[in-house]
């Protein structure tokens, strides 16, 4: 199983050795370099800089997010930065959720799916070329439907490398998971229980249906964390206070989809507990009320020999290849584990 790299994005600044970092990363023969974004770093700089420093490794988003650029600034911003790179970008979508969009982007997050729907059908007209864009959907107005009335139907002045650059959507729920099937690419997961392959397959064959069949080329790609140590509880601990974090604390009690996750997976009584610790401060309590076994279900710790054996729990699901969560500082003995 092919396995990468999902950096995420940065807290308070980029590591100093960044550049050695990211050409470790190919030279060990990582398949892919995946970056995100939350409000703090964007997605597509870290790409452009990766882009510069390498010349073989995939390049994905993993998510760009919605609602922070309309679709044909992601499209031509996709579209360069494939370009540049030869070739190598994967354009990975997601709706984020409603403290981010509406907080930080003042976008309306309703009807999120139709949203994405429409996002993704507008990228693909740009990256097709066919024709000058002409769009009245629900969301964007492409020319706009008002102001000077001045606008016109605009085709990209930049001749797309790869009219076909694959899209991925970023979903946990259900719908989400079957709308990727349905439109996209590919699916990137996180949170991905290898026990719950069976929900997911569901969800798959869902959209595959609507869509008359699935593409040969759609990829699901997870990140994962995984953490090589010889204590397995010292592992864990490094994978806690994450979790926490995204059961807990990321969106608003009631609109966590991080939280649903875990709750779907039968520990919804557990997530309400730690939620409840997070959001009144108890950051460590609730870090600590995540079980080992609960750590072992959506991500890999312990030894390398430990490490190897699992990861044939993932193999055998709808996963197709992997990306490792984080930076982490020993490449070698990751690698040695995982590759």
């Amino acid at each position: 199983m092919p396995v990468g790299v999902n950096v995420g994005h940065f807290f308070r600044g980029v590591p100093a050795d960044f550049a050695e970092t990211v050409r470790r990363i190919e030279d060990l023969g990582f398949d892919g370099l995946w970056f995100a974004e939350a409000y703090g770093s964007d997605v597509f700089t870290p790409l452009a800089y990766a882009a510069a420093v390498t010349s073989r490794i995939r390049l994905g988003t993993a998510v760009a997010q919605i609602p922070a650029r309309t679709p044909t600034a992601t499209a031509t911003t996709a579209a360069t930065l494939d370009q540049l790179s030869g070739g190598r970008v994967v354009l990975g979508l997601g709706a984020s959720g409603p403290q981010v969009s509406e907080g930080w982007h003042g976008v309306a997050y309703p009807r999120p799916l139709a949203r994405t729907r429409e996002y993704v059908d507008v990228v693909r007209r740009v990256l097709a070329r066919a024709e000058p864009l002409d769009h009245d959907g629900e969301f964007h107005q492409l020319p706009l439907r008002g102001g000077t009335r001045l606008g016109k139907p605009l085709k990209s002045s930049l001749h797309i490398l790869r009219p076909d650059l694959p899209i991925q959507l970023g979903a946990e729920g259900p719908r989400n998971v079957a709308l990727a099937a349905e439109i996209a690419d590919g699916w990137h997961a996180m949170f991905f229980s290898p026990a719950f392959d069976g929900f997911y397959r569901e969800a798959l064959d869902a959209g595959f249906a609507r869509r008359g069949g699935r593409p040969e080329r759609f990829e699901v790609v997870c990140t994962l964390p995984v953490v090589v140590d010889t204590d397995v509880e010292r592992a864990a601990d490094r994978v806690r206070p994450d979790l926490a974090l995204y059961m807990g604390g990321m969106g608003a009690r009631g609109a966590n989809f991080h939280h649903d996750v875990f709750a779907r997976m039968g520990h919804a009584e557990l997530a309400a507990r730690v939620q409840d610790l997070y959001l009144r401060g108890e950051k460590a309590a609730a870090a600590a009320a995540i079980p080992t076994s609960l750590v072992e279900e959506v991500a890999l710790v312990g030894p390398p020999g430990k490490i190897r054996e699992e990861i044939g729990r993932w193999e055998s699901t709808v996963v197709g290849s992997l990306a490792v969560q984080g930076l982490p500082a020993d490449l070698d003995t990751l690698a040695t584990a995982v590759l």
